[in-house]
């Protein structure tokens, strides 16, 4: 069974993470949506709502899973006995830090890093945007999946 997740603080998910997995479930037999927990990052969201959000996002949709995780995402990885990381890529900017990063995983770890690149419509959305357009009370509805109201 190929399995694989795909790591973020999702705070919130946005219509780029759920085109991402949702083109990600025909690759794989199981989407593991990872949040990762930073003790010393500030979040928007609970993780409690970051949870829902995903979850009621993919309500219909038996192939994806939501978990949360401290540390290493490899260290994560191997604890659920995963062998595939998902990273989705909006620009060279993405590419050049996520390669870095799957580079240090390999080394770390037999993970291998599977990116997809986001759908054009999508791939100007970022969750910090989100958070600002949020913070100015403007129209975000247009941003995220529709399970993330606030």
């Amino acid at each position: 069974m190929k399995r694989a997740i795909f790591p973020g603080s999702f705070d919130p998910i946005t219509l780029g993470h759920y085109d991402i997995i949702k083109r990600a479930i025909s690759l794989f037999d199981e989407v593991i949506v990872a949040i990762g927990i930073n003790a010393d990052k500030k979040y928007m969201f609970s993780l409690e709502q970051r949870l829902e959000f995903i979850k009621e996002a993919f309500k219909d949709e038996p192939k994806v899973k939501v978990e949360t995780y401290e540390g290493l995402t490899v260290d994560f990885c191997q604890k659920i006995d995963v062998k595939f990381i998902l990273r989705g890529l909006r620009n060279p900017a993405d590419f050049e830090f996520e390669k870095a990063i799957a580079h240090t995983n390999r080394d770390l770890a037999p993970i291998e890093t599977v990116f997809l690149l986001t759908a054009a419509k999508t791939s100007y959305i970022s969750s910090s945007i989100v958070r600002d357009v949020i913070r100015h009370k403007g129209d975000y509805t247009k941003l995220v999946p529709d399970s993330v109201r606030v």
